[in-house]
């Protein structure tokens, strides 16, 4: 048979929208199928991977919901497909049920998130709202990684990273990007990943195997459902190290300033960029200010986070949300001094006047 073509060969500079990057990203990544229904503002994601389908040999198929959606998913990872899919606000919390059982599972799930305004239908624009639901949802013990974006190279870059850490670590992965990015274009280096060195790691089926189980290979157990209170605890506290086990090897973050800085501004998605751009400017100007940006959400970069607040600095919170981002801040510095202020901006994204005039407010002891 004849081999198929590669998605994305060597590379290439394009200037695309983020819906279409992730598109790209996960056939590159070695995506198969994907699974989903339509809602604003990600819609767009099924759109270019059902252009991309039949020219790489890939499969889409849309379901009756986001529930489906998700359940679907998991039966094409239980297959041995690399499978994902792709939701928004109402949608995430109807994707929260089957990624609970993928938690329970050990089933390696990707899920883009492009976030929207909230609560219920809100709008479909754009917003951080969806912090919480998507680091922590489910009934469980968010046993998850999240990735957030702020850049269209973000999209594809940690895409093929989400597949990856997926199906290594056995645990659901999010990409956590947002209206904004899935809707404006902006350029883009698309790249094969074996050019960069990256080996994508091979998915496996978890049903249909070769062999007897108990006989000639070990049996799967695949349960999310226990009888009694201790069954559960020990099935819990098993996966619970095994995630924190693994956490260091996943955790992301960047920061730059830091040092001798009086205020740090903590930020993410595309409001770090605007984060980015003043903090920057300022230390331009001489003002005593640095960044940090948690890159993946959870698991939370909270010990290089401690070690910036240990310094005695002030912390501006920035998010297009009412405090979901600060709960993980104040969570991870518990225990410590630290002084957290935030500015907050509910589906709303947050100006560089007023990050600038925030920021030179605490410098100066405001």
């Amino acid at each position: 048979m004849p081999t198929k073509p590669k998605p994305v060969e060597g590379e290439k500079k394009v200037f695309m929208t983020g819906n279409e990057v992730v598109a790209w990203a996960a056939a590159a990544a070695g995506a198969e199928c994907m699974y989903g229904y339509p809602i604003t503002p990600q819609n767009e994601i099924m759109h270019y991977w059902t252009r991309l389908a039949p020219k790489f040999g890939l499969i889409f198929l849309q379901t009756e919901d986001e529930l489906s959606a998700g359940f679907t998913m998991l039966g094409g990872v239980l297959a041995g497909r690399k499978s994902f899919t792709a939701t928004a606000g109402p949608g995430n919390t109807l994707m929260q049920e089957p990624l609970s059982m993928a938690e329970m599972m050990r089933l390696p799930a990707v899920v883009v998130i492009q976030q929207r305004g909230g609560p219920s239908t809100g709008q479909v624009v754009y917003s951080q709202q969806e912090v919480t639901l998507t680091s922590l949802g489910g009934n469980g013990e968010g046993l998850r990684v999240v990735y957030s974006t702020s850049s269209h190279q973000d999209l594809y870059d940690y895409t093929i990273k989400a597949f990856n850490t997926a199906w290594r670590y056995r645990f659901p992965t999010f990409l956590l990007g947002d209206g904004y990015q899935g809707k404006m274009r902006e350029p883009v280096v698309m790249y094969d990943p074996e050019v960069r060195g990256v080996e994508l790691v091979p998915a496996e089926p978890y049903v249909g195997r070769p062999g007897t189980p108990g006989v000639d290979r070990p049996p799967a157990h695949l349960r999310n459902a226990y009888s009694i209170e201790e069954e559960l605890y020990e099935a819990v506290m098993e996966l619970v190290r095994e995630y924190e086990k693994v956490a260091p090897e996943i955790v992301e973050h960047e920061a730059f300033g830091v040092d001798g800085a009086r205020v740090v501004a903590v930020a993410h998605g595309v409001v770090f960029r605007a984060v980015k751009g003043v903090v920057r400017e300022l230390r331009q100007q001489g003002v005593p200010v640095g960044y940090f940006r948690p890159i993946t959400l959870r698991p939370f970069p909270a010990d290089a986070l401690r070690r910036v607040a240990a310094t005695g600095v002030r912390l501006l919170v920035v998010e297009s949300a009412y405090g979901q981002l600060a709960r993980l801040v104040k969570e991870a510095l518990s225990g410590l001094p630290a002084e957290v202020h935030g500015l907050y901006k509910p589906g709303v994204l947050v100006g560089q006047g007023e990050i600038a005039t925030r920021i030179k407010t605490l410098v100066q002891g405001g």
